[in-house]
């Protein structure tokens, strides 16, 4: 959105993928035997995510019982990220589940086993998965009334009645004193949190906009409903006057197993994968041949 950012090459962001996520809606429900504010994770019983454009559904997930399904548009996303996935027809025979992944259709695999073969991946044989850092409860109290703190400190709120319950709640902060100081207190917990959690450097934050930004809350007999944010305020030269984020607390639906689903197992969908690896492989070789690139030359320059 910065009119003046200049990203490195290779980090700027594909036309396709902005407009991908500007006009995004990702619908979240989860089902819990307690109310949400009181649910742990072992009291959830099932969950659904799907992300959609103006075009269409692009990628869905369901977390129903001890599985979990998956499916997407391969093709939107893969030219969104610019990233081209091998045709499904090209894949090797035991990469079936995958071809149905390619190909749009349901596929699941077995939860818990999914997260044994990702921590595998990441450890020496024969070692036990360390424990994840974890807050125990005190330090959250306390991390808690901190940032309560800040907020109470830096930022004002207007209140405003509707009609039929509905209250609107306007809460505007500058932005980078804000963030400086709600990092501040996160930092000295840096070492509980979980992997692959790291807090922007002092140095990061003060490239950050001090603008004001405003936060607006909509609430319906005492209940969020809707929380809504302009995007383009936080940079100083956005090239769009306007880019909302909203976000809305609605009842949810009960997540349901789609009919038909594939099941993949550990051992096709590792192969499937390296399958895909050797033909994106065999596909670059052949690709850059010296006839190859004589072709592109040639093309190029007409």
């Amino acid at each position: 959105m910065d009119a003046e950012s200049d990203p490195e090459p290779g980090e700027e962001i594909p036309d396709e993928a902005a407009e991908l996520i500007s006009g995004a809606k990702i619908s979240v429900t989860v089902e819990s035997r307690k109310p949400i504010d009181e649910s742990e994770e072992k009291d959830f019983v099932g969950m659904a995510m799907k992300v959609s454009n103006p075009d269409g559904d692009l990628v869905e997930y369901r977390v129903v019982g001890d599985y979990t399904y998956i499916r997407s548009d391969v093709q939107a996303l893969t030219k969104a990220m610019d990233a081209p996935m091998p045709p499904a027809d090209e894949l090797p025979p035991e990469a079936g589940g995958l071809k149905k992944v390619l190909e749009g259709e349901w596929v699941k695999f077995n939860t818990e086993e999914m997260k044994k073969a990702g921590q595998e991946m990441g450890q020496a044989p024969g070692t036990k998965p360390s424990p994840e850092p974890s807050l125990d409860a005190k330090t959250q109290k306390k991390l808690l009334d901190a940032l309560r703190e800040v907020i109470a400190r830096e930022v004002d709120f207007k209140t405003a009645g509707g009609e039929d319950g509905t209250e609107h709640i306007t809460a505007t902060a500058p932005f980078r004193t804000l963030i400086t100081e709600l990092i501040g207190e996160i930092r000295p917990l840096t070492k509980d949190l979980p992997p692959g959690m790291d807090l922007p450097s002092d140095k990061d934050l003060k490239d950050v906009p001090d603008t004001k930004v405003s936060a607006d809350f909509t609430l319906k007999n005492g209940e969020l409903t809707e929380v809504y944010v302009d995007l383009a305020k936080l940079t100083e030269n956005a090239k769009v006057k306007k880019f909302g984020l909203v976000l809305k607390m609605s009842g949810g639906t009960k997540p349901t197993a789609p009919a038909g689903a594939t099941e993949l197992d550990m051992e096709e969908l590792m192969g499937g994968f390296a399958g895909a690896m050797m033909q994106d492989e065999e596909f670059g070789e052949s690709d850059l041949s010296d006839e190859g690139l004589e072709e592109g030359l040639t093309e190029d320059a007409a």
